[in-house]
């Protein structure tokens, strides 16, 4: 029997922030598609819960705590990911944080401005390098994948920061799709619109704000994490082997609208 392009039988991907949300709903398509799954997040107890969900799937699945924004933590869990798994094929540095307070550009502090860029941007810098440096090194090419935002490509008011290091994502992606394809690493971005996780759910939660917005998604309804498990399984498998530098939005139509 001819083997699908979307089997990810023997493949092993990487979903930083994959306890929740996105990442989740990433690394939970992935192990249905067959590959084994590391997750990495802050929180102990949301691994454990995730790691139980995926493993339901009947593949091998590591859950690691790493804050992606400490460069030191990022290398050791890369270094205990080989370690138990043996190779990465799809990195996805989808781990993130928002802006948060709702500062007016004036006002916002130095350090606001760093606490997002250190996860948001550092983070995904710290994570992209290790897996760019083993599929290198290892040969037989491989996925990158950054989670982005709409706020890279609409206006973000007092979410400059936010939008920066989404901006920022999207171009350090285009960069490795051009430097890396002669090792036939792929790397792509995907931008999420509204969708509901943990972090949003203030905003989902308030009337005002889903009176305006939840009108001009065309699909009238927020996105979930599962919305992202197609994209994910694509990304990582040999479906894809010729796509790179591109930008995906999933967003319900809410850019066109």
């Amino acid at each position: 029997m001819r083997r699908s392009p979307f089997d990810l039988t023997g493949k092993v991907a990487l979903v930083t922030g994959g306890n929740g949300g996105i990442g989740f709903g990433m690394a939970r398509a992935l192990a249905e598609a067959g590959a084994d799954v590391a997750i990495w997040g802050t929180s102990a107890a949301k691994n454990v819960a995730a790691r139980e969900a995926l493993a339901r799937a009947g593949r091998r699945v590591l859950a690691l705590e790493c804050d992606v924004g400490e460069e030191a933590a990022v290398e050791a869990a890369f270094a205990e990911t080989l370690r138990v798994l043996g190779r990465v094929d799809a990195c996805f540095a989808n781990a993130g944080t928002y802006g948060g307070r709702r500062t007016p550009f004036a006002e916002m502090s130095a350090e606001e401005w760093r606490r997002v860029l250190r996860v948001n941007l550092d983070g995904a810098f710290y994570t992209l390098r290790a897996a760019a440096r083993h599929m290198t090194a290892r040969g037989g090419g491989g996925a990158l994948v950054g989670t982005a935002s709409l706020a890279a490509i609409e206006g973000a008011p007092r979410n400059e920061h936010y939008a920066a290091t989404k901006g920022g994502l999207i171009s350090m992606i285009r960069g490795l799709a051009v430097e890396l394809a002669r090792h036939g690493i792929r790397a792509n971005a995907i931008l999420p619109g509204w969708i509901e996780t943990e972090m949003t759910a203030g905003a989902i939660a308030d009337p005002k704000f889903s009176a305006a917005v939840l009108p001009r998604i065309p699909m009238r309804r927020w996105g979930t994490g599962a919305d992202f498990g197609g994209i994910a399984v694509y990304l990582a498998s040999d479906a894809s082997a010729y796509h790179t530098g591109d930008s995906f939005v999933i967003d319900g139509g809410y850019a066109l609208f």
